[in-house]
């Protein structure tokens, strides 16, 4: 890397990096179980049991139609269980089968030894200073998307405030 690097260099060479990671992770979790992202939805489903498919999409933070599709994935490799919710019939409560619990550990082990192999190339000097990098740019990234809200919603304001223009004559 050249000291002469931008901010804009930097963030997309992180970009990139953590894309590669993340693919590396991905892979090394499927040859073990399930994908990095079916783990994810495996990992909430244990950690709260059963779940409306409503709130498990809230949980993870995806659509609605994303959580109806991986979780009908799942619940045809038998690693989940979809109900109707006793207090009301139209939603779905999902819950992890034994063979989900089975998965996600398979999963979850499967990440983590790639993890250690990745960051564990790197001298706990380096660790703690790769957490401190992450921590501030956490921070960064979290004021940028308050200020983006910030400035949508006050655009949003102004344009409801602006006249229409000449009304019927």
């Amino acid at each position: 890397m050249s000291s002469g690097s931008g901010p804009e260099q930097i963030g997309l060479r992180y970009l990139s990096l953590a894309n590669q990671v993340r693919r590396i992770v991905d892979e090394h979790m499927s040859g073990a179980g399930p994908s990095l992202a079916r783990t994810k939805v495996l990992m909430v489903l244990g950690g709260h049991g059963a779940l409306r498919q409503a709130a498990l999409a809230a949980e993870l933070g995806y659509a609605p139609r994303s959580v109806t599709q991986a979780v009908d994935a799942l619940e045809r490799d038998g690693l989940v269980e979809r109900t109707s919710d006793p207090g009301d019939r139209r939603c779905k409560v999902v819950v992890l089968t034994p063979e989900g619990r089975a998965a996600l550990a398979a999963g979850t082990a499967a990440g983590e030894d790639i993890l250690r192999q990745v960051f564990g190339a790197l001298g706990p000097g380096q660790r703690a200073d790769l957490d401190a990098l992450l921590d501030a740019i956490e921070a960064a990234a979290t004021a940028a998307t308050a200020a983006t809200v910030t400035a949508a919603t006050r655009d949003v304001s102004a344009t409801r405030d602006v006249p229409a223009g000449p009304g019927p004559a």
